[in-house]
C-alpha cells in the first residue's frame, strides 16, 4: 500500500482562489464542492474511508489502486453497522447498494480532486472488481415501494384532523404524492413558497436535486373533489394552523403533557423525519420516496404523457420514468394479457 506523501501538493483551485476577488473565489468554492446535500454524504463516506485505512495503517490520500480494491471489496462483503438510535430488536441492515459503492468511490475521487492528487479511482483493476462484484453480488437497487391511491386514502381516513399531528401528515402525505416530491424537497419547503392561483396551489422552489443551479420551478397542485383527500384544502388548513408567512412549512412537534395533544415546534421536520412519518403509516417497508414513486406509477397506469408526469417531477429523461414507475409486477402488467387468445 502507499506511504505517506512527504510534502502535501496544492489543492485544485487554490492558486487561483488567492488571486480573484472574495465573490469569484465564493463561486469557485461551490462549483468544486457541489450542492450541499452532495458535500455532506461525500464527508460521511470519507470519514468511513479514513476509519477503513485507519484500521489497517493504509495510506488514505493519495490512495493507490489496492486500497481502493480492498475499500470497495470491504463495502460490499460487511453490512452496514446499525444506526445508533436503532431498537435493539431491529432487523438487520441490508447489504449496500451497488451505487452505494460508486458514491463513496466518486468521493474519495473528489477528495483527491481538490487536494490535487492524482486518483487511482479510474484505473482498469479497479474496473474490474466493481464488475466482478456487479456479477456475483448483484447491483439492482432496493427502490422503494410504491403505495396505492387507495391504500393512501385509508391512512388519510385514518388520521384525527383535530390534532396538530393529523393536520400536519395529512397535508405532507396528500402534497407529497400530488407533487410528485423529493424528501429533500419537501424538507426545504416554507410557508412563502406555496401560494393560490385562480386554477391551483403553486409552489416555488428554488433548487433540486436536477437543479442545482438555483434555477426557479413551480409544481402544482389541484383541487380533488373530495374535501379529505384534497391537497389544496389540507395544505391552506395547515398553512392556517400556522399562523405564520414564513418560516419551514413542515415542522416537528413538541410532546404535549400527559393527555394534552402535541404541540407546534419552531425546528424544521427533516428528511429523515419524513421518512419516519411514512412508514408509521405506510409501514417499514416503504419510505418518503415512496410519494414520488407512487405518484409516477400511478400517472402512467393513468395515460399519462412523458411530457406532463415530467412537468410535476422535474425529471429530465424519459428513461428515468421508466425507472421510477414501479410496474414489475408480471401477473398484473403484462402484454400477455392483451393477446386475444
Amino acid at each position: 500500500m502507499a506511504q505517506l506523501p512527504a510534502t502535501v501538493p496544492q489543492p485544485f483551485g487554490a492558486s487561483l482562489a488567492t488571486t480573484v476577488s472574495s465573490a469569484a473565489s465564493a463561486y469557485l468554492d461551490a462549483g468544486l464542492h457541489g450542492a450541499d446535500n452532495t458535500r455532506r454524504a461525500y464527508l460521511s463516506d470519507l470519514r468511513s474511508f479514513d476509519q477503513f485505512c485507519a484500521k489497517r495503517n493504509y495510506c488514505p490520500l493519495p490512495a493507490d489502486v489496492a486500497t481502493l480494491i480492498e475499500y470497495v471489496t470491504h463495502l460490499a462483503d460487511t453490512p452496514p453497522v446499525p444506526r445508533a438510535n436503532a431498537r435493539a430488536d431491529a432487523p438487520p441492515r441490508p447489504p449496500r447498494k451497488f451505487a452505494t459503492l460508486k458514491r463513496h468511490l466518486s468521493a474519495i475521487q473528489k477528495n483527491h480532486q481538490l487536494r490535487g492528487y492524482p486518483s487511482a479511482v479510474a484505473a482498469p483493476e479497479l474496473a474490474a472488481v466493481l464488475d466482478g462484484i456487479a456479477r456475483l453480488k448483484g447491483k439492482r437497487q432496493k427502490q422503494a415501494p410504491a403505495f396505492t391511491v387507495e391504500h393512501l386514502k385509508e391512512v388519510i381516513r385514518g388520521l384525527d384532523r383535530t390534532t396538530p399531528g393529523g393536520l400536519r401528515d395529512r397535508a405532507l402525505l396528500l402534497l407529497g404524492f400530488a407533487g410528485a416530491f423529493r424528501r429533500s424537497e419537501l424538507a426545504a419547503l416554507d410557508v412563502d413558497h406555496v401560494r393560490l392561483t385562480s386554477k391551483s396551489l403553486l409552489i416555488d422552489m428554488e433548487g433540486s436535486k436536477t437543479n442545482q443551479h438555483g434555477e426557479l420551478e413551480n409544481k402544482a397542485v389541484f383541487y380533488a373533489p373530495d374535501e379529505l383527500f384534497c391537497p389544496v384544502r389540507a395544505v391552506l388548513e395547515w398553512k392556517e394552523l400556522l399562523g405564520r408567512t414564513t418560516g419551514p412549512l413542515f415542522v416537528r412537534l413538541s410532546r404535549g403533557a400527559a393527555g394534552e395533544p402535541s404541540r407546534l415546534s419552531k425546528h424544521r421536520l427533516t428528511a429523515k423525519g419524513m421518512n419516519e412519518l411514512v412508514q408509521k403509516h405506510f409501514g417499514i417497508h416503504f419510505t418518503a420516496h415512496s410519494l414520488r414513486a407512487a405518484f409516477v406509477t400511478v400517472a402512467v397506469q393513468k395515460g399519462q404523457s412523458n411530457k406532463a408526469i415530467k412537468n410535476q417531477t422535474k425529471q429530465k429523461t424519459d428513461a428515468m420514468i421508466e425507472r421510477y414507475a414501479r410496474l414489475n409486477d408480471v401477473e398484473t402488467f403484462n402484454a400477455a394479457q392483451h393477446l386475444g387468445l
